[in-house]
């Protein structure tokens, strides 16, 4: 419900509900507050089961309706409590044609079902899209795995959603910084054990740009194993790559991803977050056989 007027009225009304799995629960005389000067009983029964957070209902009966003129007995805030949290997107937008890693392909996307030719299937009036996408795993905001290096790690349907969802997370500012390496140092400062890291660059300035592939900032092989012997739980940055592309081994994503330590590349947004306080999730599509997804990246606090 929202703001009441200034004329409050409240709802009293008898219900008889039956749950979908059996069973039923019945009320007299229960009261709500609403706005305006009424509400239709379709209108009421999802409010009522909203309130009392009912699951698996079939049907509400609303019975012997009054609207009583009466103070409402619940201030706004309460009704506004389940909107408290905060959540800030850290992902790119994949768009048709946009280039990610300098070398692989762009993503194709189209129309696999038009709206227009949907027209020809359903009655008058429906119509459907079904879009079809061609591209490398990854494009825009990903999801490396431990098998994107490893043929024996987890691939993206053995992933545990405790390490991808809703993480206790830290954010590491390095935005500014002299040279490109991060450094082992810039993280000693913090607890890392069983959260997730993200790295604050303000490399992602540069997204979809020239510049956004030459001279990035990474991390180096001592910060990443300092952040694996500390128990790191994901790492993420808004770089073009974790590692420093010069170096074939790619140390970083070998030392991690070895330890089963999933790391996210191509956030944006990051300068947007505190240094501490906030959840991360990361989750890509369950697929077997792939190392890398696009994933829609977020933070709430």
């Amino acid at each position: 419900m929202t703001e009441p007027s200034s004329t409050q009225r409240r709802v009293q009304f008898d219900f008889d509900v039956e749950f979908l799995n059996g069973g039923g629960l019945q009320g007299q005389g229960f009261r709500l507050d609403i706005d305006g000067d009424d509400i239709d009983d379709r209108a009421l029964a999802d409010y009522l089961v909203r309130d009392l957070r009912l699951l698996m209902v079939g049907r509400v009966g609303i019975l012997n309706k009054k609207i009583l003129v009466e103070p409402h007995k619940r201030s706004a805030a309460r009704a506004d409590d389940g909107d408290a949290e905060r959540r800030i997107d850290l992902s790119h937008t994949i768009e048709d044609g946009m280039i990610t890693y300098k070398g692989l392909p762009a993503p194709l996307i189209c129309d696999h079902l038009s709206r227009a030719d949907s027209r020809a299937l359903y009655a008058e009036g429906t119509e459907f899209q079904i879009g079809r996408i061609t591209m490398v795993s990854n494009t825009g905001t990903y999801l490396d795995t431990p098998f994107h290096r490893f043929a024996d790690g987890s691939d993206l349907s053995a992933m545990n959603l405790d390490v991808l969802a809703g993480l206790d997370a830290v954010l590491v500012r390095v935005t500014g910084m002299a040279g490109r390496s991060i450094p082992r140092e810039a993280f000693t400062s913090l607890d890392v054990r069983g959260r997730a890291v993200l790295v604050h660059t303000g490399w992602d300035a540069h997204w979809r740009t020239d510049q956004y592939f030459e001279g990035h900032p990474f991390l180096t092989e001592d910060a990443a194993n300092w952040l694996k012997n500390q128990g790191a739980q994901l790492v993420g940055i808004d770089s073009y790559n974790i590692d420093d592309t010069g170096d074939r081994r790619r140390p970083v994503h070998t030392s991690l991803l070895g330890a089963g330590i999933p790391i996210v590349e191509h956030l944006c947004g990051l300068g947007q977050l505190p240094a501490s306080g906030f959840r991360f999730s990361a989750v890509p599509p369950k697929i077997k056989g792939m190392g890398t997804f696009p994933v829609r990246a977020f933070a709430t606090f």
